[in-house]
């Protein structure tokens, strides 16, 4: 019989198992994996029309994938489209904006490394994101809202 190393086990996290919070501002929040030791976190988000993020530094790359909308940086001259796919350097400075007139809630897969330095006007830092935070306000929201605490959050 052949032993399976855990590391090599595939894990799966199911719809069903991560309810989406509503973190206000027409923000919605899915928090799919938190990996503490490499700094990694994974989420969805989908953006109501209108809704803006906080703008931040990234002390690590990031990876965004549109799975439905359209939405952009208020620095940049492009907006990402369902299908797009942007991949952002650390230290990236922006703020993420879904234009009001989209015809459609906004959908992304984000992949981060390291932290978000979400920045006051004056570019001083307000306040840090990481995964590991995000995951304990994600569980915090679900049994606030009645979803009870999520289980299918991938962790390590």
């Amino acid at each position: 019989m052949t032993t399976i190393d855990a590391d090599q086990v595939v894990r799966h996290a199911a719809e069903a198992d991560l309810p989406w919070v509503d973190v206000t501002g027409g923000i919605w929040l899915q928090v799919l994996r938190v990996d503490p030791a490499n700094g990694i976190w994974v989420v969805r988000n989908r953006f109501e029309p209108g809704a803006r993020v906080q703008t931040h530094r990234h002390t690590g790359p990031v990876d965004g994938f549109t799975i439905a909308g359209r939405w952009h940086y208020l620095e940049y001259d492009f907006f990402s489209t369902a299908g797009s796919y942007i991949r952002e350097p650390a230290g990236s400075v922006h703020t993420l904006d879904v234009p009001a007139d989209n015809g459609e809630v906004t959908d992304v897969l984000f992949v981060m490394e390291g932290v978000n330095l979400n920045l006051a006007p004056d570019g001083s830092v307000e306040s840090v994101t990481d995964g590991v935070g995000t995951l304990a306000a994600y569980e915090a929201l679900a049994v606030a809202q009645g979803f009870g605490r999520p289980t299918g959050v991938l962790v390590g």
